[in-house]
């Protein structure tokens, strides 16, 4: 009786008690937490005193430092499953028909230990079952949603995002999303605040989008003739999220689209589910109506699911090339809009003559092995222009400075690099080292063997500089280390006689999202900027990253699609051209067109 108690009763409440006037939401969103926190210790109490206990594991549940409703514990686990948020709540696994799987795990990367297990939600726990799958509810309830909330006015819809921005704004708001960033990422405390906050900059850039969905006009085309046109939204889109910003990526993609007049459903990585589901229950609390928003956890199988569906019109992705490429294709196939943000690698170019020596390494240092290098800006390759015997000084205060980091959890005081996402992924960053050492590279500072005290079985990888020597800009670059997108505290550093040798050679890679130019001369910074190809540019800039007033403009083959996140760009992306010509004749009789080619303003 508790735990039905629990299950149907809370999540209306702190809808109720979050819905009066916009006055007072702030103390009311702050009762609803300290419902959730009263409600986590109802969960646990009923899951230790009647949870069925597995023989071969007579472990308590899984415990921590905040709330998570969307946790389920009843199962004979010994993690929580992880439920779906769909028309407003989350979902029990029973009630919709998901089908559970120990082969999905969402672990701790300090420790690989499991944390909960993740749905397939694309999937039924009996295929001869007449409910549809969880995938299929959320995106019916979506579809529902989507008249009311499009016809819902411009203004409210922004003044509901506007309240989702200030109640962000709280730093314990911030702080709880960030706890769950760093358990299930890895990345430090203060790189997970940065990740919430870049992409609440996002809302807060959705708040004025009737700006940006204003269309056109033009009257009296002809006698009585005038034409205008709309911005209207698509119906239903989906997002692909990946597992390295858990906060910002799903906060480029849902809320804007909710801005826009369209209603969602979110697909987050396996590997990092909680933060968007904390965030879609926020913004539920704040009184978004059910269906508007809705998360879905799940693989391949259920991104298949909504890059095949009918009622999906729009799928944004961030990740990998293979992956995006494979959603960009079928999702293409399947008449949907596609926008995807694929691989990079990311080159900065240093002219050792005049760069502000000391602030410039400090920079390098920082955009390469910080996040472990698992950003999609993240600098991998630094070109050092200039005489190589000058080069060699440069990369020891390079290996002196990356010596300084400290490497460890991510809720650790003074620890700079955290761990990576899985076991396969360090396994793959330290075979492409040793490939790049073998083929002739020089390893100035080799991070592989890193062991945390605490923390033996966790996924570190030190910061590492693979030395490439002097490279000839007329001739390919070969070595793995430089190729290969490895998505890890790796550096490669290699040496050019000139500015344009440099140009080129980030020219060359395949790769369009940013690079950077470290120098003191304006000269050398307007020849860089003009000729260089890659769509995000730096001047003394380690990380390019566009503010939401403008887009995020990567480019070659570091996208697919050709609209832009966020920005005009990306409202854009969520809208389509509605062009209304009407014809109002004052005096009856007039001529309203024949069997003829219509022809406008013409005798």
């Amino acid at each position: 009786v508790l735990r039905s108690y629990i299950q149907h009763t809370s999540a209306p409440l702190r809808r109720l008690l979050t819905r009066p006037k916009p006055e007072i939401v702030s103390n009311q969103m702050m009762l609803a937490t300290r419902l959730r926190s009263i409600r986590s210790n109802l969960v646990t109490a009923a899951a230790f005193s009647t949870q069925p206990i597995d023989s071969k594991n007579d472990s308590p549940p899984q415990r921590f430092k905040y709330d998570a409703p969307w946790l389920h514990y009843y199962t004979n686990h010994k993690h929580p499953d992880v439920m779906n948020f769909i028309n407003g709540s989350f979902q029990h696994p029973n009630d919709a028909n998901m089908k559970f799987s120990d082969n999905i795990e969402c672990s701790d990367p300090s420790t690989n230990k499991v944390l909960s297990y993740i749905p397939e939600s694309s999937s039924k726990q009996d295929d001869a079952s007449t409910t549809p799958s969880s995938l299929e509810q959320a995106i019916a309830a979506a579809k529902g949603a989507y008249p009311s909330w499009s016809s819902t006015p411009v203004q409210t819809r922004q003044r509901l995002l506007l309240e989702y921005a200030h109640f962000l704004h709280k730093k314990e708001v911030r702080e709880e999303i960030a706890y769950w960033i760093t358990l299930e990422n890895g990345k430090t405390m203060a790189d997970a605040m940065g990740d919430v906050w870049r992409g609440l900059e996002v809302v807060e850039a959705a708040t004025r989008v009737g700006n940006d969905m204003m269309g056109d006009s033009l009257q009296n085309l002809s006698s009585g003739l005038d034409t205008i046109s709309y911005r209207v939204p698509l119906g239903v889109c989906a997002g692909i999220a990946p597992f390295n910003f858990p906060a910002m990526i799903p906060l480029w993609m849902a809320p804007l689209s909710l801005a826009t007049g369209n209603t969602y459903v979110l697909k987050p990585s396996e590997k990092t589910p909680s933060a968007s589901m904390l965030l879609a229950s926020y913004l539920n609390d704040l009184g978004l109506p059910p269906g508007v928003l809705n998360v879905v956890n799940g693989s391949r199988d259920t991104v298949d699911g909504l890059l095949t569906h009918p009622d999906i019109k729009a799928i944004s992705f961030v990740g990998s090339n293979s992956a995006g490429e494979h959603i960009h294709d079928v999702g293409s196939k399947n008449g949907k809009r596609v926008q995807a943000n694929l691989g990079a690698k990311n080159h900065a170019t240093i002219l050792m003559d005049d760069a502000d020596r000391a602030s410039t390494i400090k920079a390098i240092v920082g955009a390469a092995f910080g996040a472990a290098g698992q950003r999609c800006m993240a600098l991998s390759v630094v070109i050092l222009v200039g005489d190589l015997s000058e080069s060699q000084g440069w990369v020891d205060e390079v290996v002196e400075e990356a010596k300084k980091l400290k490497v460890g959890n991510g809720f650790q005081e003074g620890v700079d690099v955290g761990p990576l996402i899985s076991k396969e992924a360090i396994e793959r960053a330290e075979a492409i080292i040793q490939s790049s050492i073998d083929e002739g590279a020089i390893c100035r500072l080799d991070g592989r063997g890193v062991v945390v005290d605490g923390f033996e079985d966790g996924n570190f990888l030190g910061p590492t500089l693979i030395d490439l020597n002097c490279v000839n800009s007329n001739e390919p670059i070969t070595n793995p280390a430089y190729t290969e997108e490895i998505f890890a505290p790796v550096l490669t550093i290699l040496t050019v006689p000139t500015l344009d040798d440099a140009i080129k050679i980030t020219n060359n890679n395949p790769y369009g999202n940013g690079c950077a130019l470290f120098t003191s001369s304006g000269a050398a910074a307007r020849k860089y900027q003009f000729e260089i190809e890659a769509g995000q540019v730096g001047i003394n800039v380690p990380i390019p990253v566009p503010l939401p007033f403008f887009s995020f403009t990567g480019n070659k083959a570091s996208i697919r699609g050709d609209v832009n996140f966020y920005g005009k760009s990306g409202v854009n992306f969520f809208t389509q051209l509605k062009t209304v010509t009407s014809n109002w004749q004052y005096q009856k009789g007039a001529d309203l067109g024949g069997v003829t080619m219509p022809v406008v303003g013409k005798k």
